[in-house]
């Protein structure tokens, strides 16, 4: 599908999911290098950038958890040139859909001076990746309910949900890291192509990536704090059921071999025979079962 957008001078072309025809057809419009036209058919496994005389191919991949239909995964491929831009990807994209919005209506882009199609993908890029922050506040949410829920007792439940937040959590960290050497490309290969105006604009790109990044460690920082306290909790827990159950056995042997020794059939059995003899026996076990119980206490093993 090919969605068009104008802003004076500027062209955005959105192309989601294209057909062959669709792809060859905006490549003679715009006078694309044949590789890149190629490119824009499949999806990419690698994030890149490559400068062309007339127009800059720029490949990137983002996060997309809360997409249960889509990979985690999504791909974004850019081709700007100086007064287009050209975005391809295969799923449906949420921060450039909303893009896509503001952009119909100019509430944005009349009040920034815009020369060039490298201030769209400026605008748009910085979108995206406030979009990643919206996913990692997704996964933040479910720790602050994990840690809820650790300290409520549940440590043994909470196991599951800490992997799968410290597997989302990984997997973006994983998935963004390649944009570092992408943006460290345009930074200093781009003024020659955007000009030398434009350089802090790359320079705030990088600074959107960093800040992206640093949200995303200290949301692991947090993930792994409290998988430790959990597995300590854990530990605590089975070591005080540890306890009890040697405890118990410590109580019932004796008084159990006790009750042994007098059920053996001997001729001199000192209690067995005499009137009461159960009682006896019975007031023995309740007796040194007792004494046992506050030696425990006295000690602080109970």
């Amino acid at each position: 599908m090919v969605s068009r957008h104008t802003y004076g001078k500027l062209t955005w072309i959105d192309l989601e999911t294209p057909t062959h025809r669709e792809v060859h057809e905006i490549a003679d419009e715009f006078a694309l290098a044949p590789l890149v036209a190629e490119e824009l058919l499949l999806p990419s496994t690698k994030p890149r950038v490559e400068f062309y005389d007339a127009h800059v191919y720029v490949i990137l991949h983002f996060p997309a958890l809360r997409h249960p239909h889509t990979s985690f995964e999504q791909e974004v491929d850019f081709v700007i040139g100086h007064n287009f831009i050209i975005t391809t990807h295969y799923n449906i994209i949420d921060p450039l859909h909303k893009f896509s919005k503001v952009f119909e209506v100019n509430s944005i882009l009349e009040r920034e001076h815009i020369e060039h199609a490298g201030f769209l993908f400026f605008y748009m890029l910085r979108k995206l990746y406030r979009g990643i922050e919206h996913e990692i506040d997704h996964v933040r949410r479910d720790l602050l309910h994990i840690e809820e829920h650790i300290f409520a007792g549940q440590e043994v439940e909470m196991v599951k949900a800490l992997s799968r937040s410290a597997r989302d959590l990984l997997n973006m960290r994983q998935t963004i890291e390649p944009h570092r050497e992408v943006l460290k490309v345009l930074e200093t290969d781009g003024v020659r192509f955007f000009g030398e105006q434009f350089s802090p604009y790359l320079r705030a790109l990088a600074n959107e990536y960093y800040r992206v990044h640093n949200h995303i460690m200290r949301n692991t920082d947090s993930a792994h704090e409290l998988r430790e306290t959990n597995n300590s909790l854990l530990s605590t827990k089975e070591n005080e059921t540890m306890r009890t159950l040697t405890l118990m056995a410590l109580l019932t042997f004796p008084l159990a071999l006790f009750v042994s020794i007098f059920d053996i059939n001997a001729v001199s059995n000192p209690i067995i025979g005499k009137p009461n003899d159960f009682w006896i026996i019975v007031g023995i076990v309740v007796l040194a079962g007792s004494l046992m119980l506050w030696y425990f206490k006295h000690r602080r093993w109970l």
